[in-house]
C-alpha cells in the first residue's frame, strides 16, 4: 500500500500497471528490481508549467552489488530513481500523458528505454539515513523542452521511510533521437 498525502482533485490519477512495471524492469537483473509499485498523477503537462508525478513503493531486500550498508545509499538512490523515471515515461507514452510524447508508440520507448535516455546532472542530498526494506519514493517531471532532436526534462526526486528517513535530488536527462 502506497502512503502519500491526497493530491488534488483537478489531478488525474493513474494506478500501477502491473503488466509495464514488469516490462520497464525487465533490463534489471532479478536482484535490482527495487519498484514494487506506482501510481502516476498528471497534475499539468510539463512542457507547459505543469508536471507529472510517480509515487512509488520500493523495497531492497538485499543490495544488488554490495554487503548489507544497513542504509539507503547513492548507488541505489540512482538506481531507484531510474526505475521511477522510466516507468513514469513508459506510463505516459502508454496513457499518452506528455505533449512531448505524443509522437511515441510503446515499442517507440522499449526502442530507446536503454540507449537514448541519459542523466546529464544528478544531485542527491542525504538528510537522514533511511532503512532499504521498505520505502517510498516520489519523482516529478516539472519541464520538458524539444530542440536539436533531443528532449530535455528536469525532474526532482525524494525518498522517505516510517521512521523518518529522508533523501532527495534534482536529476536532468537529455533523450537523444527524440522524435518517434
Amino acid at each position: 500500500m502506497l502512503k502519500f498525502p491526497d493530491s488534488s482533485q483537478q489531478s488525474i490519477h493513474f494506478n500501477n500497471d502491473d503488466i509495464l512495471l514488469t516490462q520497464v524492469l525487465k533490463p534489471y537483473k532479478a536482484n535490482c528490481q527495487y519498484l514494487k509499485s506506482a501510481e502516476v498523477i498528471k497534475d499539468g503537462d510539463p512542457q507547459h508549467g505543469g508536471r507529472v508525478i510517480g509515487r512509488c513503493e520500493f523495497s531492497i531486500p538485499e543490495s544488488c552489488y554490495i554487503d548489507d550498508t544497513g542504509h539507503f545509499n547513492s548507488v541505489e538512490f540512482n538506481i531507484c530513481y531510474n526505475q521511477m523515471m522510466y516507468y513514469v515515461i513508459a506510463k505516459s507514452v502508454k496513457e499518452r500523458l506528455m505533449a512531448s510524447f505524443q509522437s511515441w508508440t510503446i515499442a517507440d520507448y522499449w526502442n530507446k528505454q536503454l540507449p537514448d535516455i541519459y542523466i546529464v546532472n544528478f544531485e542527491s542530498s542525504f538528510r537522514r539515513a533511511m532503512e532499504s526494506s521498505l520505502f517510498w519514493g516520489e519523482i516529478e517531471f516539472t519541464n520538458i523542452r524539444s530542440r536539436s532532436g533531443m528532449m530535455y526534462i528536469v525532474t526532482n526526486c525524494r525518498y522517505w521511510d516510517e521512521k523518518g528517513g529522508n533523501c532527495s535530488g534534482n536529476v536532468k536527462l537529455v533523450i537523444v533521437n527524440s522524435a518517434g
